[in-house]
């Protein structure tokens, strides 16, 4: 049996969005281990073990489920794996679910990247997942978040308090269920 690529979902000018592989393992337990990485998303550093880690992410490829799915971002001049996006709370009645985004890599902040990928993911699980909703949770102090969010098509719709945490609540809405 061969092993076959990685399938890419979508491609941009920058970024490519691609299945995961084990081969990331290394980079996503760097950056979830990071403490500032780990403020964006209002958490901790992780504190398990890498072999932990990695089996906990070979369970992953190996069983994606719909609900849940992460995905890789390279930069498509080098093809460097520069973070992760996924969705969570996939619920097929409502037509809706949660979207996550890190770029990991420091040397592809404020570069563009995320917007880029945002907007990517979010038309293709539009079309993909049949979404009517995408929706985003950031930190109230992360205006650079919020501005690429903006720029990929997300508007603030309010603010809520989880965990001590203040956040502000952005959404976009498939273009064939607005009115």
């Amino acid at each position: 049996m061969t092993a076959t690529q990685p399938a890419v979902l979508v491609e941009g000018d920058s970024v490519r969005i691609r299945e995961k592989r084990i081969e990331d393992a290394e980079r996503d337990f760097r950056w979830r281990s990071d403490p500032e990485l780990a403020s964006y998303d209002a958490a901790r550093p992780i504190s398990m073990s890498y072999r932990s880690f990695l089996a906990a992410m070979a369970d992953e490829i190996e069983y994606p489920t719909i609900q849940r799915r992460t995905f890789a971002i390279e930069d498509r001049e080098t093809d460097e794996h520069i973070g992760n996006v996924m969705y969570y709370g996939y619920n097929a009645t409502r037509g809706e679910a949660e979207l996550g985004i890190t770029i990991g890599d420091r040397e592809y902040w404020s570069r563009g990247y995320g917007a880029e990928t945002v907007q990517l993911v979010r038309d293709f699980l539009f079309e993909e997942l049949g979404l009517r909703r995408l929706f985003l949770h950031t930190l109230v102090w992360n205006s650079r978040a919020q501005a690429a969010f903006a720029r990929a098509g997300f508007r603030e719709i309010g603010r809520v308090e989880r965990n001590g945490y203040d956040f502000v609540v952005m959404e976009s809405v498939s273009e064939t269920t607005e009115d």
